[in-house]
């Protein structure tokens, strides 16, 4: 009976140190499409032009849930206290397949559902999903890559947003790459096209 009891004793000034995982932080940024399908709208692909939207690769500095600030041409810091919910590359492209079903009328299939569809493929690289301290702005820079039909050629374009940021803080950060990322999707949504 003693033995658990000196074990338990011992174990206490370790209890202290043991941490599973940095402090979370008081809330996590999302995105959210300022354009969406209404609820109940029937899609079919029959009658609609399909689409792919491969989710974007993305450079070291975003593949992580933390917001990166160009501090100087040369070094990247992160913002206290703002970390997305999920990786920003999934966030941004669902975010733009709401965008494309609400512009475009196109039916955004999933991998599965594309297996074996001739519609169009669109994937790319999501470049900037930060913040830039020298010109105080939030960053989003999507070079995409799209193939309209099957066997057809590829076409690329660069699409980029820059919103102003008033302050570098999560709550500024996350509003201001909201914003910046509708701008993109609004974008390659209309070069897409219909």
């Amino acid at each position: 009976m003693r033995q658990p009891a000196m074990i338990f004793l011992a174990a206490l000034p370790l209890a202290g140190c043991i941490s599973f995982g940095a402090k979370p932080p008081p809330s996590l940024l999302d995105l959210t499409s300022t354009e969406q399908a209404a609820p109940g709208q029937t899609q079919d692909a029959a009658t609609a032009k399909t689409i792919f939207i491969q989710t974007p690769s993305v450079p070291q500095a975003l593949s992580t849930a933390r917001v990166p600030v160009q501090a100087t041409p040369t070094s990247i810091a992160y913002i206290k206290d703002a970390q997305w919910v999920e990786p920003p590359q999934r966030l941004f492209a669902r975010l733009l397949a709401d965008t494309m079903t609400a512009r475009s009328g196109r039916v955004v299939l999933d991998a599965g559902q594309a297996f074996g569809d001739n519609g169009a493929r669109l994937s790319g690289e999501l470049r900037n999903f930060g913040i830039d301290a020298a010109s105080s702005s939030a960053i989003v820079t999507f070079d995409a890559a799209l193939v309209r039909a099957e066997g057809s050629k590829v076409e690329k374009q660069r699409f980029e947003a820059k919103v102003p940021v008033s302050r570098i803080d999560a709550a500024s950060a996350g509003r201001a790459l909201n914003r910046g990322a509708n701008q993109v999707a609004a974008a390659v949504a209309d070069w897409v096209g219909k």
